[in-house]
């Protein structure tokens, strides 16, 4: 396969996020939260579990300890016992308390809302403060890069990285900044729906995904991981 160029690339880039726009357009976050702050807490503990399983925990969490100045003060087993569904529950309950913690000794109460100041917090990396600044604020500065995200821009050739922090890079240098916003979303949607980690769409017989022509991974992601 010839090597693709830069502008070839950024053309494509641009036809997956006009195609992604058609598929979901009213795309959002599919975490539930009511302040800048809930929503950290959720992103933070949507690590290697579902949104499904963080919706249904995140409520019974912020019953008990509705604002950072309680959940700051909450006891670690029992904030263990309410996240054990979500997996890592040991880890997620320490950055958890310890972000309560900083939000409440450092912020007063308030979720910053600049990248620099986001990424301090305990638990609280890119991808994350991505999320938090994208859907609390309404401030651009990234595209939150998650497993989904990941997958696709590797298999779609939109990226060689090792890791999402990396791969972020090579997407912000293909992809418009004013097409930043809803690639988070709609990319993740169509991992779960479409490009599935294990079995995507296109190794099936009726294959019907709508990227197929744009892709240079379609229908050999399974034959390459047997060899």
């Amino acid at each position: 396969m010839p090597r693709e160029s830069k502008t070839a690339k950024k053309q494509r880039v641009l036809e997956v996020c006009k195609r992604m726009d058609t598929l979901y357009p009213d795309a959002e976050c599919a975490l539930d939260f009511g302040d800048p702050f809930s929503l950290v807490i959720a992103v933070l503990l949507s690590a290697q579990t579902t949104d499904v399983t963080v919706n249904k925990v995140t409520p019974v969490l912020f019953d008990r300890w509705p604002t950072p100045q309680d959940l700051a003060s909450a006891p670690l087993e029992e904030v263990e016992a309410v996240l054990r569904p979500t997996g890592f529950f040991h880890s997620k309950a320490r950055h958890v308390i310890d972000c309560a913690q900083m939000v409440t000794a450092e912020y007063g109460g308030c979720v910053p809302h600049t990248m620099e100041e986001l990424t301090r917090l305990p638990g609280v990396g890119r991808k994350t403060a991505n999320i938090v600044l994208n859907n609390a604020f309404g401030i651009v500065e990234g595209i939150a890069v998650d497993t989904h995200v990941f997958r696709i821009a590797t298999r779609l050739g939109f990226t060689k990285a090792p890791e999402p922090a990396l791969a972020e890079k090579d997407l912000l240098d293909l992809i418009p900044r004013e097409l930043w916003k809803p690639v988070n979303h709609q990319w993740v949607l169509f991992g779960r729906e479409v490009c599935d980690a294990k079995k995507p769409c296109c190794v099936k017989e009726d294959s019907s995904c709508p990227l197929a022509d744009l892709c240079p991974s379609c229908g050999t992601i399974v034959k390459t991981r047997k060899r």
